[in-house]
């Protein structure tokens, strides 16, 4: 047997090539397409939450290890007889073996390793976000109740939690903190399908958080969900105020959705399947970015790294779309005047970032026609934004001449669309409406979903109910 020799074992990061993007439509009409739907939910009343991981910002170091034995160490000098060479074939095959599960051991401690301090570091940036949001809105009466509130509720949804937190932190199809631009909270995660016989169409999604505590791994549970369905998730981190304000976020959400779409392919997406979703405040936010893309390719000169073309359909999830009929909304919601004036940077600015406002404006109607289909999803017991939001912008938006939808679900609150249905397990109507439309031109994809077994409930029912009933949204 030839002799062999132990090397030193090490990490490294992943490099992410470049590709070139085609477009597609979505086969929506506008003439079929009913203004608002109203959809009577048919599950028990459920409660809202937040998901409660984070991550740190810093690119994970290549980590060496050395030689686990000398290697004068792996053989053993025998005599020339057939029982020597018996024995020293044995002796040589039990190191090997030796070495090579002692080197996979150590592979696996240094893996756990990473995880568990990346788990730490993510902790350490939730509190530190969650001390941020009260030093911005205070700690009076009303703001001590309700994150004596949100504790509570937290607390009554952390079987949930602490599932989809494993996964996000162990499982080998999340792909976490993937460096899309220069700015220290340009990252992203990717969840990708087991399953990767051919292109996959693929959502960008940009994560809500009242555009203080917004965060990628608040996607999680929507990309573990939309993964078993064979659809890549992209969750796009973005800086949020006071660290940036509404023109840093638009710009962050750009270049990540210019990363997808030029990149997506290398990890066995389909670039003329992408998909643009926001919720709550990712929902303004990646709307606005949505107008504003399309406003620099209707101008001369101007150059971009990505098309609107690109993007098949746009699902704005809860989200608010006209800041003139919501700041003193916010206001009498705790999120005051002037912290939200300092978000938008200013009054001057609210109609800059009213994608519901500015689509009227007749100077940018070419730019106007350049949006792909959008549709809007919204409860009609939500409290934090009202649905009236959406139902407004899909009219506006239908007499502009684009294609929209906005989709009702009757006695749905803020979250429950995005955490309590999915968490409750079994069939999600707003989840099916959206698997239905990414499938709607895979007959394949469209004969999975059919059989596909209804997802695991997370948390017991008794516990989502109490929750509904502490909770501060």
């Amino acid at each position: 047997m030839p002799s062999s020799q132990i090397l030193p074992i090490s990490t490294s990061s992943l490099e992410q090539p470049t590709i070139s993007i085609s477009s597609s439509s979505l086969s929506l009409s506008s003439s079929t397409l009913p203004c608002t739907r109203f959809l009577n939910g048919q599950d028990d009343p459920t409660s809202t939450a937040s998901l409660l991981f984070s991550s740190s910002f810093e690119d994970e170091k290549a980590i060496s290890i050395k030689p686990l034995l000398p290697r004068a160490l792996s053989y053993t000098t025998t005599t020339s007889s057939s029982t020597g060479n018996y024995q020293q074939r044995r002796r040589r095959i039990a190191s090997e073996n030796s070495l090579s599960s002692l080197s996979d051991g150590s592979d696996h401690r240094q893996s756990f390793g990473r995880d568990v301090g990346h788990a730490a570091a993510e902790t350490f940036l939730l509190t530190r976000l969650s001390l941020k949001l009260l030093r911005y809105l205070g700690v009076g009466y009303k703001w001590i109740t309700r994150f004596l509130a949100l504790g509570c509720y937290s607390l009554l949804l952390i079987p949930g939690f602490f599932q989809v937190g494993y996964y996000y932190f162990f499982s080998s199809q999340v792909r976490r903190s993937i460096v899309y631009g220069d700015q220290p909270r340009n990252r992203l995660d990717l969840y990708l399908p087991k399953n990767n016989d051919g292109p996959k169409p693929v959502v960008a999604f940009i994560t809500g958080g009242a555009w203080i505590i917004g965060y990628k791994a608040w996607g999680c549970l929507l990309g573990q969900q939309l993964s078993e369905r064979d659809i890549i998730v992209a969750c796009i981190d973005y800086r949020n105020f006071p660290q940036g304000t509404m023109s840093d976020m638009v710009k962050d959400s750009s270049q990540g959705i210019s990363f997808v779409c030029n990149n997506i392919a290398e990890y066995g997406g389909d670039p003329d399947r992408i998909y643009l979703m926001g919720q709550s405040a990712g929902a303004h936010i990646a709307a606005s970015t949505l107008l504003e893309q399309a406003i620099k390719e209707a101008g001369e000169g101007e150059s971009t790294s990505w098309s609107v073309s690109q993007i098949k359909a746009y699902f704005g999830l809860s989200g608010g779309y006209n800041l003139f009929n919501l700041v003193d909304y916010f206001h009498s919601r705790g999120l005051y005047r002037s912290i939200f004036l300092s978000i938008m940077e200013g009054e001057e600015s609210l109609r800059l970032y009213s994608p519901e406002v500015m689509v009227q404006d007749p100077n940018i109607r070419n730019a106007v026609s350049l949006l792909p289909p959008i549709i809007l999803f919204h409860g009609t017991a939500d409290y934090s934004i009202p649905s009236d939001a959406s139902k407004s912008f899909a009219e506006t938006l239908q007499r502009v001449g684009v294609r929209a939808e906005s989709i009702l679900y009757e006695g749905k609150t803020h979250t429950d669309l995005f955490l309590q249905d999915p968490m409750r397990g079994g069939k999600d109507k707003m989840f099916e409406d959206l698997v239905a439309i990414i499938h709607a031109s895979d007959a394949a994809a469209i004969a999975k979903d059919a059989v596909a077994p209804p997802r695991r409930r997370l948390v017991p029912e008794f516990m989502l109910q109490l929750a509904r009933r502490v909770s501060p949204f």
